[in-house]
């Protein structure tokens, strides 16, 4: 009996999933096309986010923008949780055109993924290995200082299990030594919508929630991480799965002060 009373919904959930999915190959199709013929960064990635906001309109997903401040007009950096594909594309859709994606460098693998984050002026790290880490730290930081905004995700993959994974530091590092605003970001609904085990995505309406900018300058860049991490703790409705990162007394006051 409660399985008849699930197949409604089951059988829903996957017409919807099969939906998605052709919008998907569409929009993907057509930002490919137009970043292969449209000159200059800047028009690629405004076609790029378009395709992107197409998609999640024509599917009822969102995803809603919330910022009580507005984005720093300086160059800045944004971090946000991760926890599933859709987080990119949605960072693309909800964030202006100025921003470039800091990638994990296995999607080199993926031949028309690669393109099109290459075409739009994505930066690949390799995680792994140390030497060539170091390179794209030094190109990332590069870019930074000529006044390029850059997205990262810190955690640096996802998996099925909810909550906040341990920060990288590659962030932080970049956002002190440019100088550089660091505004946390918090994706809503993602994990739901496509977890890691799923191929197909579930509707679910989505926001994204854009946190007050912090000054990077006189921080340490792991003090900067802990800050950050805790400000999209408190607006992330997923548990904390590394408790044991302690925040430097100096910033805990200033977590304080920017509550009160």
């Amino acid at each position: 009996m409660a399985r008849l009373k699930r197949l409604p919904r089951e059988a829903w959930h996957a017409f919807y999933g099969l939906w998605f999915a052709a919008v998907f190959l569409a929009c993907v199709t057509l930002a490919l096309l137009l970043v292969s013929v449209l000159p200059g960064l800047g028009r690629r990635r405004a076609a790029a986010r378009g395709a992107a906001r197409c998609l999640f309109l024509a599917t009822g997903m969102g995803p809603a923008l919330e910022q009580a401040p507005r984005l720093p007009g300086q160059p800045c950096v944004v971090v946000a949780n991760h926890a599933s594909y859709l987080d990119g594309i949605i960072l693309c859709a909800a964030l202006p055109p100025r921003f470039a994606f800091v990638i994990k460098n296995e999607m080199r693998n993926v031949p028309l993924a690669h393109f099109l984050l290459r075409r739009i002026g994505a930066q690949f790290v390799e995680r792994f290995h140390h030497g060539r880490s170091a390179r794209d730290a030094r190109t990332i930081l590069r870019r930074a200082h000529v006044g390029e905004s850059l997205a990262f995700f810190p955690e640096g993959t996802f998996h099925d299990e909810p909550g906040l994974r341990r920060f990288r530091g590659g962030a932080f590092a970049v956002a002190v030594k440019a100088g550089a605003p660091l505004v946390p970001a918090v994706i809503h609904g993602s994990r739901h919508a496509l977890p890691a085990s799923r191929l197909l995505p579930r509707p679910r309406r989505l926001r994204v929630t854009l946190l007050e900018p912090i000054e990077s300058a006189g921080h340490a860049p792991a003090a900067l991480a802990a800050l950050s991490r805790a400000r999209i703790l408190e607006h992330l409705e997923e548990p904390d799965l590394h408790p044991e990162t302690e925040m430097p007394p100096a910033l805990a006051g200033e977590r304080l002060q920017t509550k009160s």
